[in-house]
């Protein structure tokens, strides 16, 4: 009987084993605290004037944030240096040559989609709410077996694809609108005036652009921890598509599109419940990684991805 009672006992341990790693098979298991990621992209913002400044004069909230939070000094779009190019890989783990005008799809889904499938959740708990119209392609891609389906809800330019751009102030209005009303688990917001007004000339206008979305989105953080909704169970993620030329390189600030070190070297910043607090991380990183570490929080299996998860800023 004892003998029995042993055999029983390893073959009910043994099944019970094998139906845990079904489970782990089918569904990602981890212990994050995450439920929701916010996503923010400010547009063309060079990282000498938000976090390469010494004294963080431009970006105030966040400096006095990183208290709270993580931010990866070697941190590099290794793409194309422009808009679409850039949210695209932020959004899919893959960099593509794409169109910049919003006159093509991602090849790949990207991570809302996968999102959206994989949880069968509803489409209003996921948004790209984005000041340029064109990115409105981000909701969507190519691909024959994803292409049209599990889309998110977007508010993007004045009224979507092809109708221009808008105000900060106005998508910045529109952020706040969605989360209160329909608390979206996933969220990537865009915001132009740093590219905008580079592309301008305009010095002044272009670090009053990066000085404006600092206080948007501490005004974004302090709604999160004051809805009970998202408190203690939301990431927030702030980073950049491109930077801008090095200083001294081509027209300087005014424009972007190559390798320079001063369009590459991008910004990546965020709080939450499973980061570590205080830190600055210096092992190289790159766009594509966002993907994946979104990945890790939500535990969305990514196989398009060519990215990893930056598992050097978690606790």
């Amino acid at each position: 009987m004892k003998i029995t009672n042993k055999i029983y006992l390893y073959l009910l341990s043994a099944s019970t084993l094998l139906i845990y790693w079904g489970c782990v098979k089918d569904y990602p298991v981890n212990n994050r605290l995450t439920k929701n990621v916010i996503l923010v992209v400010v547009d063309g913002a060079r990282y000498s004037e938000t976090w390469g400044e010494p004294s963080h004069r431009f970006i105030p909230f966040r400096s006095a944030f990183l208290q709270q939070g993580v931010l990866c000094n070697n941190f590099h779009n290794n793409g194309i240096t422009f808009t679409n190019p850039g949210h695209t890989a932020i959004c899919t783990g893959y960099y593509q040559d794409i169109n910049n005008a919003g006159a093509e799809y991602p090849l790949y889904p990207s991570l809302f989609q996968q999102w959206l499938k994989t949880y069968q959740r509803d489409k209003n708990e996921a948004w790209i709410i984005t000041t340029k119209d064109k990115l409105e392609v981000l909701s969507d891609c190519s691909n024959t077996e994803w292409k049209g389906t599990y889309r998110p809800q977007t508010d993007c330019g004045i009224n979507g694809l092809g109708t221009g751009y808008r105000e900060d102030s106005t998508t910045f209005k529109k952020v706040k609108s969605v989360l209160v009303t329909h608390h979206p688990r996933l969220m990537l917001v865009n915001f132009k005036q740093p590219d905008a007004a580079g592309h301008s000339g305009d010095s002044l206008a272009y670090l009053k652009g990066i000085s404006d979305t600092d206080y948007y989105i501490s005004q974004l953080w302090n709604l999160i921890q004051s809805d009970d909704f998202y408190k203690n169970r939301t990431t927030l993620i702030v980073t950049n598509d491109h930077g801008r030329h090095t200083a001294g390189h081509l027209d300087g600030f005014v424009s972007h599109c190559d390798g320079c070190d001063g369009c590459r070297h991008v910004e990546f910043f965020a709080l939450g419940p499973d980061f570590k607090q205080n830190y600055i991380c210096t092992k190289p990183y790159q766009q594509i990684d966002i993907t994946n570490t979104i990945g890790e929080l939500m535990k969305i299996d990514l196989p398009y991805s060519k990215g990893k998860v930056m598992d050097d800023i978690f606790k």
